[in-house]
């Protein structure tokens, strides 16, 4: 007879993480020579930047660090460092910036040179912005079509429109949206996320991201090319930029899952900042409030994301 093998029960991962008054204990160690640092949530809200970050990236500058902006924005590098210089930043503490739009349109541009962007085609479904502004497809020999039989994939920049073929957009409600990805699912055509995140801080309120319509996409059987964080290709595209490798990395962010999860994947030390998207989950209502220390236990439990270090609002 053969025996039986006893089944342990699933482990939780044990951690911990030290919470920070501020960032200047751990930026005068020296010990991180590049921080990776997320804007929406921690730099600024999309309207104004958050009391002490201006002053807190000086600080960080003075160290002799580098910083990276990534973001998981769908528009272009370029953009976002002219968004961020717009908000009081100096964009010359930066040494440049990696989003998921930029990453997006490189892929797209240059897609012989990876095989799964060659498989694509060039007739798209298009979901773009549009009080935001329409995300421009220039120079990626594109075909933007609005009908789901001529479509050969979907691409995702926005959750507020569906882009025309004469560049323009038509606004349509996310519901509308969903209807078409159903269709498109049951054609089999896979999608590319030119921004990953579910929802965003905007002004302290939470605003749907396309990176819902991607799970939205998964859940009906499609195949989804996320081209942000959690992955790793931003994190790499980072380090390239910085000239370094992760030991020698930390990032700063505001989501678990995208964040703290894609620093987990990277293996580089994560400062989690509570009063980002997860404010409410973790009961705080304004800003600087600090979180129950068991609350951000429980929440990484949840996402299976854990970070270094806990830090109330990025502040020095």
């Amino acid at each position: 007879m053969i025996p039986r093998c006893s089944v342990s029960p699933p482990q939780i991962r044990p951690f911990q993480f030290q919470n920070l008054n501020g960032l200047r204990q751990l930026a005068e160690t020296r010990r991180f020579k590049v921080w990776l640092l997320d804007q929406f949530g921690v730099l600024h809200d999309g309207k104004q930047p958050y009391p002490g970050a201006i002053s807190t990236l000086e600080n960080i500058a003075k160290t002799g660090a580098k910083m990276v902006i990534i973001s998981n924005s769908s528009r272009r590098s370029s953009v976002t460092i002219e968004k961020v210089k717009g908000l009081g930043f100096d964009a010359s503490l930066f040494l440049g910036a990696i989003t998921s739009g930029e990453l997006t349109h490189q892929y797209l541009q240059s897609r012989r040179d990876d095989p799964w962007f060659a498989a694509l085609g060039r007739s798209c479904i298009h979901f773009t912005w549009n009080g935001r502004g329409a995300i421009p497809l220039e120079g990626l020999d594109l075909r933007v079509v609005e009908n789901v039989e001529e479509a050969e994939f979907v691409l995702a920049h926005g959750t507020e429109a569906l882009g025309n073929a004469d560049g323009s957009s038509c606004s349509m409600k996310l519901e509308d949206m969903e209807r078409i990805l159903e269709l498109c699912a049951a054609k089999g055509i896979p999608m590319v996320v030119a921004n990953p995140d579910y929802v965003t801080v905007e002004a302290r309120d939470l605003r749907v991201m396309p990176g819902t319509l991607a799970a939205k996409y998964e859940k009906l059987g499609g195949e989804v090319k996320w081209m942000g964080k959690p992955d790793e290709i931003i994190y790499k595209s980072a380090m390239a930029m910085a000239g370094t490798d992760v030991s020698d990395c930390i990032a700063v962010g505001d989501s678990f899952h995208h964040d703290i999860k894609g620093a987990n994947a990277a293996g580089i030390e994560s400062v989690f900042i509570t009063g980002g998207i997860h404010a409410t989950e973790l009961g705080l209502h304004g800003f600087g409030e600090v979180a129950d220390s068991s609350s951000v236990q429980s929440l990484a439990t949840k996402y299976e994301a854990y970070p270094s270090y806990v830090l109330r609002a990025f502040t020095w």
